[in-house]
């Protein structure tokens, strides 16, 4: 199982695969579930993993084609978001069928946990998100169509500066051309290309799967970018606190990317680290860290709400939408003591954010 000896294995079955699940830890503790990117397996989490053990359930997945998971036959259409979802969902109702689950990404791990994170069938399931080097695509699809309608130097220098660092992205959609060089000299070569220019350690990752894993992932790319990108959804609002952890080394991702994502995230915490684009291989004693100290917050202000929820109910029912307001007080929080003004307020997301401040 490469570094992650000692694991629990179980394959949880989901619209026609199998996907491969390993956990660590104790399970009546908080669940914080790791999710890879591309073209990576579980194993990219094994360091990480190692470090939130003793205090949480660690689960991760080999996402759909990767890994010890099957394949979707066909490949095409095989690797949307909805599918991606589903799998989620499967995971989490395996691992944690009674409890909400804290999700952190990573690269492409992060672009479909913002997915899961932003639609309602999910609404419940996530306790708190942490992402890694992985923006929406929704959120990415109208940072362009805002730069794109409304162009300024600094803004087209934007597009044009991200446009560079997505090179590969116009690769990946190239047929059989990619499949090929990471099933030959690009596979090969890959670990010494991360220990030279990532500096991330020599060791048991990348797994002998990554051929067949980068092969299989191109399709994450083409199923899904270039649609979402040009048809964004108008309303993916996390659901859930969010913790963003931007590396100020990525090579393939701009920070710029983030600069609006308060308008999509009610509670958001934002980190840097210096460090390049494999921060789950190059820094996991700062990355387990800092998802301890965000799940262990999330948790006791997850404790806190229920307890206020609890407070507010007479005769074993809420009193005058107690939950309700309760819910909203949480994203008052970060707010405290400051003075908020909000445009819009009259009606849709701008009254929703009146609202949540006033509770």
């Amino acid at each position: 199982m490469g570094g992650l000896s000692g694991a629990r294995e179980r394959r949880v079955p989901t619209g026609g695969v199998e996907l491969r699940v390993a956990e660590l830890g104790d399970t009546s503790r908080p669940t914080v579930v790791l999710v890879h990117g591309y073209p990576d397996s579980k194993e990219v989490w094994s360091d990480v993993a190692a470090r939130l053990a003793d205090r949480f359930h660690v689960v991760l997945y080999d996402v759909r084609g990767h890994g010890r998971s099957t394949a979707p036959r066909p490949l095409r259409g095989g690797f949307t978001l909805e599918k991606l979802t589903d799998d989620f969902l499967a995971v989490v109702d395996a691992v944690s069928p009674d409890a909400p689950v804290h999700l952190v990404g990573h690269d492409w791990g992060s672009v479909q946990s913002w997915e899961f994170t932003t639609v309602d069938r999910t609404r419940g399931r996530i306790a708190s998100f942490t992402s890694l080097s992985g923006p929406s695509l929704d959120h990415f699809g109208h940072w362009i169509r805002k730069r794109a309608s409304r162009p300024t130097p600094r803004r087209l220098a934007q597009l044009v500066n991200q446009g560079a660092k997505s090179w590969y992205v116009y690769m990946l959609h190239t047929p059989v051309l990619p499949e090929l060089a990471w099933r030959g000299p690009l596979g090969k070569r890959w670990p010494r290309i991360l220990e030279r220019l990532e500096k991330v350690p020599a060791g048991d990752y990348p797994t002998p799967s990554l051929g067949s894993d980068a092969a299989h992932g191109a399709w994450l790319y083409r199923d899904n970018v270039r649609s979402r990108l040009r048809r964004p959804r108008a309303d993916p609002y996390a659901h859930a606190p969010v913790q963003l952890i931007t590396p100020t080394g990525d090579v393939f991702l701009s920070q710029r990317l983030y600069d609006e994502l308060e308008s999509w995230v009610p509670q958001l915490v934002r980190r840097t680290i210096p460090a390049k684009h494999w921060v789950p291989r190059t820094r996991p004693d700062q990355l387990a860290a800092w998802i301890g100290e965000f799940v262990d917050t999330q948790e006791a202000l997850r404790q806190s709400g229920r307890a206020t929820s609890l407070a507010l109910v007479e005769g074993g029912r809420p009193r005058g939408g107690a939950r309700r307001r309760a819910a909203l007080a949480r994203y008052a929080e970060r707010f405290a003591g400051q003075l908020v003004l909000v445009t819009g307020a009259a009606g849709g997301i701008g009254r929703a954010t009146a609202l949540a401040f006033a509770a």
